[in-house]
């Protein structure tokens, strides 16, 4: 099950940017994060997408949501103007965003470039 998270949750496991004006992930795995909203049918596309990728990977990537409806801060922060948007971000690098509803191999290509992670599956 992939974790919807507040704007209160997201400040306390991904990054408080309130105390931090610069990006600085807190997170002790690397993390795919969707920016979506209930209504948003190519949001509803890559729900089971999402789902095998946090089973394929489990263990190695955190996988979770923000409605951009409820987190409206959080959505605002990273300047997102369309969804679904897909924040890829490893440990010590800066994250890297691609948008719409991408198929699967296209998460797959982007966990291995943006996250180095390959799966052994």
């Amino acid at each position: 099950m992939i974790k919807e998270l507040s704007t209160k949750e997201f400040k306390k496991e991904i990054w408080d940017f309130d105390k931090n004006k610069e990006w600085n992930y807190i997170g002790n795995k690397p993390m795919i994060l969707e920016f979506m909203a209930i209504w948003c049918q190519p949001c509803k596309v890559i729900v089971p997408i999402l789902e095998e990728l946090s089973n394929e990977y489990e263990g190695k990537i955190n996988i979770f949501k923000i409605n951009v409806e409820e987190a409206y801060e959080v959505a605002n922060t990273f300047g997102i103007q369309s969804i679904p948007a897909i924040l890829f971000v490893p440990i010590d690098e800066k994250p890297q965003m691609l948008l719409g509803a991408l198929p699967k191999e296209m998460f797959v290509k982007a966990i291995e470039e943006f996250l180095k992670i390959k799966n052994d599956n």
